[in-house]
């Protein structure tokens, strides 16, 4: 059975910080993972936030979190993925997913996934 399990979640201040994890089945230790995020009153987007690839060397941001967010992952079992978010402001609240595929190419299109966590609810107050 292939699962990926987020946690993290919770309640900040404006300028606070939280850390996600992500953890996925044993199965998915190849494959690449993402953090997509799905704002209030946007139910039908989920918005691209983070991607890294097997071996952590190669990273993509979405230009809302770049220099803020940093996703890894442990590199000894491939199989827990982390974001880590700093300097969270009000518009990065929404449910956090995690994602995992196979095709880095596709890594931005939350269509192109074909495994998906139940999400993490982050909120950031002003």
């Amino acid at each position: 059975q292939v699962q990926l399990v987020e946690s993290g979640g919770g309640l900040v201040q404006a300028g606070e910080s939280l850390r996600l994890s992500c953890a996925a089945s044993r199965r998915l230790f190849a494959n690449y993972h993402a953090w997509f995020r799905q704002a209030p009153g946007k139910e039908r987007e989920r918005e691209f936030v983070a991607a890294i690839s097997p071996n952590g060397a190669y990273t993509d941001y979405a230009d809302s979190v770049k220099g803020r967010f940093t996703i890894s992952r442990d590199n000894i079992q491939r199989t827990v993925v982390y974001l880590q978010m700093d300097a969270l402001k009000p518009e990065d609240t929404a449910i956090y997913y995690c994602a995992s595929d196979s095709a880095w190419a596709d890594r931005r299109i939350g269509e192109k996934y074909d495994y998906w966590g139940q999400g993490t609810q982050v909120t950031v107050s002003s």
